[in-house]
């Protein structure tokens, strides 16, 4: 249920605390999301038990200082017209792995990142979740990533 929705949303929503402890929302590319990106499927499709989500970003970004100052974080997918909704929290990471940048990266974002994956602007951050809730019509779940 929670991976389905993960790979349908059409965008993830991702809440960090401001300078001012105040949270933040905005909506993030869902990279997950198999009809906008097929080509990464397969490596979201790997490992059944892996909620990890991950985000492009600009390097230069004030959400980077942000998440430097402190690394909680909420990712929210929805799709309202079906009553369907996942809230994930935990820490956000930023990836050097210039593998993992390069698995990811799109030509589309040349427009962003000129340089390509290479780009010193070009940022991935990765939420490993410590739990997920969810809900499906009038059915409630809840993950502790622990027990996957």
């Amino acid at each position: 249920m929670a991976f389905d929705l993960m790979k349908t949303a059409k965008a993830a929503y991702l809440t960090t605390i401001d300078e001012n402890d105040y949270p933040e929302t905005r909506a993030m590319l869902n990279l997950r999301n198999s009809d906008k990106y097929p080509k990464l499927s397969g490596i979201f499709n790997r490992n059944k038990t892996d909620f990890s989500t991950y985000f492009t970003t600009n390097t230069s970004s004030p959400k980077m200082r942000r998440i430097e100052a402190n690394s909680k974080a909420c990712v929210y997918y929805s799709k309202p017209d079906e009553w369907r909704g996942l809230m994930m929290a935990g820490d956000l990471e930023p990836v050097e792995d210039a593998e993992v940048k390069s698995s990811l990266w799109q030509s589309s974002w040349t427009m962003y990142y000129p340089a390509g994956p290479t780009d010193p602007d070009y940022a991935i951050l990765r939420l490993r979740p410590s739990f997920l809730q969810g809900y499906h019509q009038l059915e409630h779940y809840h993950i502790d990533t622990g027990d996957v």
